[in-house]
């Protein structure tokens, strides 16, 4: 795999923006190099962070178009925790499997990781860009449709979107596409009001599309993707959270989302809609919650 520093980049254009008024494109900036800040037996490879991402869940992680490199949101993240620490970055399609990969010690860790899963057999960072099944309109005005009004929305057949369709608002509401570009050109021509997909993966698909739609509601409380560690490294995972950190507050994080989205995702005050029978369900689960904290 091919061997990356996003942060030369990243470092050219604060530059070339500091320097703008002084002839920017006769200058050029080289980012001092790093020393290594963790310790060789954190890591699989000497001066390396081998980092697992899954190439068939673009943007976060797919094959580039002009060439055999795998490319995306978790690819520049990943560069950009390698440089916080002083190493080199190797990237490794883990698939969907990384549980396998960490116990395997085929990766340092893991990213593009959903925040959803429970009882992980690895460590788990906060989530570094938030995301969720969503709901498309033709504008951001568009009307979030009631549980019962019988809405035509577009999904990818057996995903979880058109799962959480069904479950929302019923069979017959769900109009099944062979694939997310299908969906969005449905929307698109007038065929269906909506589409229910993956925020970050429906945002990169419209964007890339040139279909003219904006997120109206989350049919889900938002989720997000982390990195995950193997829980025995201890020292890894505290350097990845404070990267981590380092790449949000920075805005670092915004950059990486307007590159390959148009502009950063944001989902905060978002309309989420819920049936009856979720609400439920989520009242449970937050009342066992609550019971465990009290034996605690």
């Amino acid at each position: 795999m091919k061997r990356t520093r996003m942060l030369v980049v990243i470092c050219a254009i604060v530059a070339c923006a500091a320097l703008l008024l002084t002839g920017c494109e006769t200058e050029q900036y080289t980012p001092q190099a790093k020393q290594q800040t963790i310790s060789a037996s954190a890591l699989g490879a000497a001066g390396t962070l081998r980092v697992g991402v899954n190439s068939a869940s673009a943007p976060l992680a797919g094959q580039s178009s002009s060439s055999s490199r795998i490319v995306g949101i978790d690819v520049d993240v990943a560069s950009y925790i390698a440089d916080q620490l002083g190493c080199k970055v190797e990237i490794i399609d883990v698939g969907n499997d990384p549980a396998t990969a960490l116990a395997n010690n085929t990766v340092d860790l893991v990213l593009g990781v959903d925040t959803t899963e429970e009882e992980t057999p690895y460590w788990c960072s906060d989530a570094y860009l938030k995301t969720g099944v969503a709901l498309f309109g033709a504008s951001a005005e568009t009307a979030v449709p009631t549980v019962d009004s019988n809405p035509q929305i577009a999904a990818q057949a057996s995903s979880k979107s058109s799962w959480r369709v069904t479950n929302l608002y019923g069979d017959d509401s769900l109009v099944a596409q062979d694939d997310l570009k299908s969906a969005f050109a449905a929307l698109d021509s007038g065929a269906v009001q909506y589409v229910a997909a993956d925020a970050v993966i429906g945002t990169y698909v419209s964007a890339t599309n040139k279909f003219d739609c904006k997120i109206v509601a989350l049919l889900q409380d938002a989720s997000g993707y982390c990195a995950a560690v193997n829980t025995a490294n201890v020292e890894l995972q505290s350097a990845v959270s404070n990267a981590m950190n380092s790449l949000i507050s920075g805005g670092i994080m915004n950059i990486i989302e307007s590159k390959w989205l148009d502009a950063p995702l944001n989902l905060d005050g978002m309309t989420v809609v819920k049936s009856a029978a979720v609400d439920s369900d989520d009242k449970a689960k937050d009342k066992a919650d609550d019971k465990k904290k009290k034996k605690s």
